[in-house]
C-alpha cells in the first residue's frame, strides 16, 4: 500500500512540474560499469528537450546502447543522475518505474516483434497490457498508428509475411501506440536497405514532431541520423568526445570525428 501511495505522489508531482520542465531527459555525469570492470559509460552528460531528436552516435562497443538502457531505467548508474520528465528516475520504486515506462516508447534493434502475433496484435500489445481501453478504442488507436506508418493494409498479416523494412515500421507503430512523451530508438536503421532506412528516419522525425516528444536515436549510420537530428553526441571509449548540430559536426576538424562523420577507413581500429 505504501508503494502505491508513494507512486501516486510521484506522478502527481511529475504532472504538476511538467509544464516547467526545460529538459525531458537529462543525464548528469553518469557512470556505469559492471562491478570493478572498466566503465562502459564514463562521466556522460546530455539533455533532450520536448520536440527534439537527439542522436547518440559512435562506433560499435562505445557504450551507446548501454546509455540508452540507463535512460530507460533498465540499468542503474554507478554514479551520476538520470532525470526524466523533471524528476530523478525512481530506481527503488518498481511501481513508479513501471508507470514511468508507460510514458516511453522504445524501438529495439531489429524490431523484436512477437512472431506468433499479427501486425495488429503486435501494435495492440502495449495498449492491452498497460491501459483500460475498450476493444473499440484499441481498434481505433492501432489503426491510427498503422496508418501513420503506412501499414493499415498489413494489419492482419503475420511478421513472417512482411519485409524487414515493414517489420521495423510495425515496431515503430507499437512504440508510439501509447502516444509516449519519450521515445528511444536503438539502431533503428540496422539491417535495412537504403529506401527502408530513409523511410524509418523520416517516420522518427514525423512522429517526434507529431507527439511533441523527446527522442533519442542511438546509431552509427551518419547520413540517415544527421538528416533528422537536432543535436548529436558522439561517443568513443565510453566518453562523449564531441557534440553539436549535424552541421557543426560536419565541420569538426578533430581527426576521429572527421573519420567517423566522413566515413574514412580506420575508424574502429586505433581511433
Amino acid at each position: 500500500m505504501n508503494h502505491v501511495v508513494s507512486s501516486l505522489k510521484y506522478f502527481r508531482f511529475l504532472w504538476w512540474c511538467q509544464s516547467f520542465i526545460e529538459f525531458m531527459i537529462k543525464l548528469n555525469q553518469v557512470h556505469f560499469s559492471y562491478g570493478h570492470a572498466d566503465p562502459i559509460v564514463n562521466g556522460v552528460s546530455l539533455s533532450v528537450s520536448r520536440g527534439q531528436v537527439v542522436a547518440v552516435m559512435g562506433p560499435s562497443g562505445c557504450g551507446k546502447t548501454t546509455l540508452l538502457r540507463l535512460v530507460a531505467g533498465l540499468l542503474r548508474p554507478s554514479r551520476g543522475e538520470a532525470t526524466l520528465l523533471g524528476a530523478p528516475l525512481p530506481y527503488d520504486d518498481a511501481s513508479a518505474l513501471r508507470e514511468l515506462r508507460k510514458k516511453m516508447g522504445m524501438l529495439f534493434q531489429f524490431g523484436a516483434l512477437f512472431t506468433d502475433m499479427s501486425v495488429f496484435e503486435n501494435v495492440a500489445f502495449p495498449l492491452r497490457e498497460n491501459t483500460a481501453l475498450s476493444q473499440a478504442d484499441i481498434q481505433q488507436q492501432v489503426m491510427t498508428k498503422l496508418t501513420a506508418v503506412g501499414l493499415a493494409d498489413a494489419a492482419q498479416k503475420m511478421p513472417s509475411e512482411v519485409s524487414g523494412g515493414m517489420a521495423r515500421r510495425v515496431a515503430l507503430a507499437r512504440a508510439i501506440a501509447q502516444n509516449p512523451q519519450i521515445m528511444l530508438f536503438d539502431e533503428p536503421f540496422a539491417g535495412l536497405d537504403p529506401i527502408a532506412m530513409d523511410t524509418i528516419a523520416q517516420l522518427i522525425r514525423e512522429q517526434t514532431d507529431e507527439l511533441n516528444a523527446a527522442s533519442i536515436v542511438v546509431s552509427h549510420d551518419v547520413q540517415e541520423t544527421f538528416a533528422i537530428a537536432d543535436y548529436v553526441y558522439v561517443m568513443h571509449h565510453a566518453h562523449i568526445v564531441a557534440e553539436g548540430t549535424p552541421m557543426q559536426l560536419w565541420a569538426n576538424e578533430d581527426p576521429f570525428i572527421k573519420r567517423f562523420v566522413h566515413g574514412r577507413h580506420g575508424l574502429e581500429v586505433g581511433a
